[in-house]
This record gives structure tokens, C-alpha cells and sequence, in this order.
């Protein structure tokens, strides 16, 4: 063989391995393109159903913008249908404002007792406060007070039957939750005599519940609530630890003040001596603000029926020590019984030889 032939057959075996090797990567390419192909109508799969899904949600929003609306439309406009004179289902207790239960206090020398979820859980049975323990005969005398027609007597209720507009959201919450369970919106109007004029039993919690407390109104309203003992004899009948003005000058207008101490907690155990107690201090002119749970209302009624000025007022130290702190909410008191605020409900010791100066009768 040649050498030109021989180099032919080099050069022809070089190309038919090149050929090869061509061959190869083209199917690798193949296989690649298959894949790419694949991943491709993968993709094209995947964007269709996220098109179809974000229909959907477009389409959902749309009816969900329409129920929304619905709903807002109903809960605007449920105001003028449940107040048509036609609908007789539904029935508010008539309850005159503070400054009107201001007035008879100030200037009548009225006396008020006030009724809350403690007071009706008291008349129903029911456990509702922990500072005092469910008693039949407390909630006897509790139904007897609110039937009372004693003409020196305000009887109050919580002004919770229809706009909250003026409350706090959480504390408007609170209320329509209240009154949710057990229908106790029904067992209440089962109670209240239709017709019959109502004080608002907020009176004496004038801060931590309203939208306006970062305002100057809730000093308006404790410097009116301070006319009421400004220049007075004050007996206050309280629980063991309420303290009512000591630490702050909510009592500074009062001319004498003196204390009768009932027990922190189911202070009605001790009532018959309490009430005793208090006519033993009782004079003429002499004005009551009684602090003691659901008994207080009661007490408020007793002392009315023998001719004193008394005042279911509790809760109102508390509020004020609240508006001092300036945070618009419940605020831990450390030498005071604060029921309202988990974890505040024992009170630091307290040595102030004004207040121990001030308690004629203790019954702690």
C-alpha cells in the first residue's frame, strides 16, 4: 500500500470517528432538547393553572368586596330597622345621663344604688365576682332595692342596652359578649319594669371605659362627681383594702371624713353589724358613699329608708387612681384591692396615720 493510500484510510477512519462522536452528542442534544421541551410545557401548565388560580381569586374578591359591602350596608342601616315603631320585639330601659343623676344627687341629696353583672348575678344565682361569694339572700334584698319606689332612691343600671358608641371597642366587646351569654339581655329586661326612668350606673366609673379619656372630659366629669362631698360629713363604708382617696386627693373637699372597714371580700357576711355600725355615725346631713361589692346597693337602700344621703359609688377610686396614671386603661394600684386587673387583686400594707385616724369601726 502507498503512502498516499495509506494517509486516505488514516484521514477516512479520523471521520467516521468524528462522525461518531457527532452522532452521540446529537442524541445528547436530542435528549436535551426532549427535556427542554418537557420543562417547557411544564412551565406553559404551571402559568395556566396560576392564571386560572389568580381568576379565581379576582373573581372571589369581587363577590367577597360584594358581601362586604352587604354586610356594611345591613350593619349601617340595622340602626332605623330595629328602631321601627313597628318592631315591638325590642325593649330599652329608659336611663337618664350622669349629669341628670348628678343633679338629684347634688342638689336633691338623692341617694343611688347601682346594679351591674355582680348585682344581677347576685338576683339570678349566678357566680360573677370573686370578691363576693353567690348568697340567695343577698340577691332577695338586691331584687328588693331594684322594685324599690322610695322617692330619695335612684336605682341605677349599666347603661349596656343599645348605642356603645361612646365605650371603648374592647370594652363595648365586653358588653355585647355579656350580654350574648345565656341571653342575658333577656334575663335582664325580664327584670326591668317597662316604663319605669333608670339612672346610668357608669356614674361612678368615669375614665377607663370611654373613647374621650385621653381628653379633658373624664376631669370634667370627676370634678362634678367631687361637688358631691365638697363641704360634707363623710362616712365611708368600704372593703377592708379599697382606701377610697387615701393616695390621692379625690376626698380632699370633705369636711370630715370617717371610715367604717367592711371585709375585702363576701362583705355581706357582716352586714346586719355594718348597717348597725353606720346608724351608730349617723347625724344629720351626714352622706354615705358606700364601696363594698354588691351589698353596697343594699346598704345604700337601708340607710335612704332611715333618712341618710348613701351612695352606691364603688369602682370610682379605682378609676380615679386609672385617670391619674394617664394610660387610658386598667393600671396595677399596689395598695388598693383591684379586682379588675388580674394579678392586683391583694394590696401591699399600708402605714398612714391620717387614714387609721379616720376608721371608727372595723369589721375586716
Amino acid at each position: 500500500m502507498s503512502e498516499n493510500e495509506k494517509n486516505i484510510e488514516e484521514r477516512i477512519a479520523y471521520l467516521e470517528e468524528k462522525v461518531l462522536k457527532l452522532e452521540e452528542q446529537n442524541k445528547v442534544y436530542e435528549n436535551d432538547q426532549i427535556k427542554l421541551f418537557q420543562t417547557i410545557r411544564n412551565l406553559y401548565e404551571i402559568n395556566q393553572q396560576a392564571m386560572e388560580s389568580i381568576s379565581k381569586i379576582v373573581e372571589d374578591q369581587g363577590k367577597l368586596d360584594i358581601v362586604q359591602s352587604i354586610i356594611g350596608a345591613r350593619c349601617n342601616n340595622i340602626r332605623y330597622e330595629l328602631c321601627d315603631p313597628k318592631r315591638k320585639q325590642y325593649r330599652y330601659p329608659i336611663i337618664k345621663d350622669r349629669e341628670e343623676a348628678l343633679e338629684e344627687i347634688i342638689k336633691n341629696k338623692k341617694s343611688i344604688a347601682r346594679f351591674g353583672d355582680g348585682e344581677f348575678g347576685q338576683i339570678f344565682g349566678q357566680d360573677r365576682q370573686e370578691f363576693q361569694k353567690t348568697d340567695h339572700k343577698l340577691g332577695v334584698r338586691l331584687k328588693e332595692v331594684l322594685y324599690s319606689r322610695h322617692p330619695n332612691l335612684l336605682v341605677a343600671i349599666a347603661n349596656n342596652y343599645g348605642d356603645l358608641q361612646e365605650f371603648m371597642e374592647h370594652g363595648a366587646d365586653a358588653i355585647r359578649c355579656y350580654l350574648e351569654v345565656d341571653d342575658m339581655r333577656s334575663q335582664h329586661l325580664a327584670l326591668l319594669e317597662e316604663g319605669r326612668v333608670y339612672y346610668d350606673a357608669y356614674l361612678s366609673r368615669p375614665y377607663v371605659l370611654y373613647k374621650d379619656h385621653n381628653t379633658d372630659a373624664p376631669r370634667k366629669r370627676f370634678e362634678s362627681l367631687k361637688e358631691i362631698w365638697k363641704g360634707r360629713d363623710v362616712v365611708i363604708v368600704e372593703g377592708a383594702l379599697t382606701r377610697m382617696g387615701v393616695g390621692n386627693d379625690l376626698m380632699d373637699g370633705a369636711k370630715e371624713i370617717k371610715r367604717i372597714l367592711a371585709p375585702a371580700t363576701s362583705s355581706f357576711e357582716r352586714y346586719d353589724d355594718i348597717l348597725k355600725a353606720s346608724l351608730a355615725h349617723a347625724k344629720e346631713d351626714i352622706l354615705f358613699l358606700i364601696a363594698m361589692g354588691p351589698s353596697a346597693g343594699v346598704l345604700a337602700y337601708d340607710l335612704t329608708v332611715e333618712g341618710y344621703q348613701a351612695l352606691d359609688i364603688g369602682h370610682l377610686d379605682l378609676e380615679y387612681e386609672w385617670f391619674l396614671a394617664g394610660e387610658g386603661k386598667r393600671t396595677a394600684v399596689p395598695y388598693k384591692y383591684n379586682n379588675e386587673l388580674e394579678g392586683d387583686e391583694t394590696a401591699l400594707k399600708l402605714h398612714d396615720p391620717v387614714y387609721e385616724a379616720q376608721i371608727v369601726e372595723d369589721f375586716s
